[in-house]
């Protein structure tokens, strides 16, 4: 039986975010007056008041610098939510924004899309990351949202 974690965007990655983002631009931190934004550093929703912003990353393209891999045009950049400030990381270890439709985007070891799956229902995760997770094929995949496409967070087995 294959067993998955959720890995946020890692602390050193953040850090840079927090200077500049992939796109290159600097972050414009804000207070987050009504909460409820998907912190990708922390793997939690915002709390009003909390210091947030929103930057422009690009998993793959940090991922294939590290691995030696050419995603090619899969290489791709979107928004996500991190807190202004250095923060503690997640604090559990389930499966965080499992509340409403997400896509799990498979990814071969050459950070090729293999396909995905819509997920309806918080209790199709588990469903969907096995099969995934199963194929030897997939090094990981992306949970993302459904609407905008953003990524939340990778899994990988183990």
């Amino acid at each position: 039986m294959t067993t998955y974690t959720a890995h946020p965007i890692p602390p050193r990655v953040l850090k840079e975010l927090r200077t500049a983002d992939d796109a290159g631009r600097a972050p414009a931190p804000f207070t987050d007056e009504e909460g409820g934004a998907p912190l990708r550093c922390c793997l939690r929703h915002s709390t009003p008041g909390e210091r947030i912003a929103l930057v422009s990353y690009a998993p793959l393209r940090r991922w294939a610098a590290e691995t030696g891999a050419d995603p090619g045009a899969y290489d791709e950049q979107g928004p996500v939510f991190i807190h202004a400030e250095e923060c503690a990381g997640p604090d559990g270890d389930g499966l965080p924004f499992t509340n409403a439709h997400r896509v799990v985007r498979r990814y071969s070891a050459e950070g090729h899309i293999l396909g995905g799956r819509l997920v309806e229902a918080a209790d199709g995760f588990d469903a969907a990351l096995r099969e995934a997770l199963d194929d030897p094929a997939v090094a990981f995949v992306h949970v993302r949202a459904v609407e905008y496409g953003c990524f939340y967070y990778e899994v990988r087995r183990g």
